[in-house]
């Protein structure tokens, strides 16, 4: 059949979309994403190729620098640029590159765009996309047609790029979003050596790790892709590279005067309403802060209302890292920064902020060790009434995430990335 190496290529792509992991997100959090009423994913769909048509026309790409034959730091967020910000730092001929609407936030104008326009001349694959993954997948192929129809022609359209500009390798920070797979699987066919350095804590819903080369943080994640399939290209753990200059700043206070709370996408804003009520009583002396995180476009406003003195962290502005130095302690549910803030010497509480059927410490977290888990708000008050005068020191419980903690590499994984980049290019090289 014409459409079938097609439609394992997006199915692929596609893959997170497909786990029951994406199936049991909470309702509204779904509803971002995906709308489940079937009329607004039509309007979506129309919305999204029109913005295809006339956005380009407002909005042309015009880069600042030149792409070609260089090597290209692909990004999807925030996070991931700030994950790969100290490769263009070391080698001056990295350059980041991004697709044309995907917000970078504070760094959106540090990026080089690779336009969208043309997707539009690839849409009429969607009826037989849609179909083959149907068959493939089944209802749930359905239910997220639209999803289907934003990453139908990113392929295509990589292909083209990477004929056109010929980078020397791809290096990522994201191994599941739809364009990064997409360049990824181009890449492939084009012959582009690529890189993974991951920006953050992984699940065993990821797609089988691929690349040609992939520096990961520690034995967790070697563990966890190891449970996703297959892994081929070759595999180090260096730690996390976008710590090093932070874990020098270890937390060493003995007592919790700061408490931090973050928020994910999938947390639900009454609860938020309410832990951070119940904080404020329980703690009139302690400086409470709360930090959603910066894909969340909802209207926080409200916290001002619970306690004026709430001080709010932009996450689109203000680095995960900054956010943590100045917390003795902090509060999330399944949100990477748990990790983060364990080996900065933060206490840090699991605590679920919705009552969907998600799975509960979807990280392992708390079943490894890393983090104490609060219940309810009881417990949660408990808990830290009883560290509040002993903060305990909790940096070592990061070790089997992070392979360099507490050996002389600590705060200097940036140094094995880049010899395990070099050495890597290096081979890759045409002779």
């Amino acid at each position: 059949m014409r459409y079938n190496k097609l439609i394992s290529v997006y199915a692929d792509i596609l893959h997170l979309r497909f786990t029951d992991t994406f199936a049991l997100l909470p309702a509204h959090a779904i509803n971002a994403i995906s709308p489940v009423n079937v009329f607004a994913r039509l309007f979506r769909v129309m919305g999204y190729t029109a913005g295809r048509l006339v956005l380009p026309l407002f909005l042309p790409v015009k880069n600042k620098e030149n792409i070609t034959g260089k090597i290209w730091l692909y990004v999807v967020s925030k996070n991931n640029y700030e994950s790969l910000q100290f490769v263009q730092s070391y080698l001056p001929e990295a350059v980041f590159v991004a697709g044309q609407n995907k917000e970078i936030g504070m760094y959106n104008t540090q990026v080089n765009r690779l336009s969208t326009r043309r997707k539009i001349l690839y849409y009429f694959k969607f009826w037989p996309l849609l179909r083959g993954l149907y068959q493939l997948k089944g209802k749930r192929a359905l239910r997220f047609f639209d999803l289907i129809f934003v990453a139908t022609g990113y392929y295509e359209l990589s292909v083209r790029y990477l004929k056109k500009y010929r980078p020397q390798a791809i290096i990522f920070a994201n191994d599941h979003n739809t364009d990064a797979r997409a360049l990824l699987l181009a890449a492939k066919v084009a012959g582009i050596p690529t890189i993974y350095i991951q920006h953050a804590s992984v699940s065993t819903s990821f797609p089988p790790l691929t690349f040609d080369l992939s520096l990961l943080e520690g034995q967790d994640s070697l563990d966890k892709y190891r449970a996703c399939g297959p892994i081929t290209g070759e595999v180090q753990l260096i730690g996390m590279p976008k710590a090093d200059l932070f874990l020098k700043k270890k937390n060493q206070q003995t007592v919790i005067n700061n408490i931090g709370v973050c928020a994910n996408i999938i947390d639900e804003l009454d609860a938020i309403a309410q832990l951070l009520t119940c904080l404020t009583q329980e703690f009139p002396g302690k400086v409470i802060s709360f930090r959603p995180h910066p894909g969340d476009t909802r209207d926080f406003k409200f916290i001002f209302k619970i306690n004026a003195a709430i001080i709010f962290s932009d996450a689109r502005r203000e680095p995960a890292f900054a956010f943590l130095i100045k917390q003795d302690a902090l509060i999330a549910a399944d949100s990477s920064i748990h990790l983060e803030a364990v080996m900065l010497n933060v206490f840090s509480i699991y605590f679920r902020l919705e009552k969907s059927h998600f799975i509960s410490d979807y990280y392992g977290y708390v079943q490894h060790g890393l983090v104490e888990k609060a219940a309810d708000l009881d417990q949660l008050i408990s808990i830290l009434k009883k560290h509040e005068q002993q903060k305990p020191n909790v940096s070592e419980r990061a070790r089997y995430y992070n392979a360099v903690m507490g050996t002389e590499y600590e705060g200097r994984s940036h140094e094995l990335a880049l010899r395990s980049i070099r050495s890597f290019l290096h081979k890759t090289s045409p002779k």
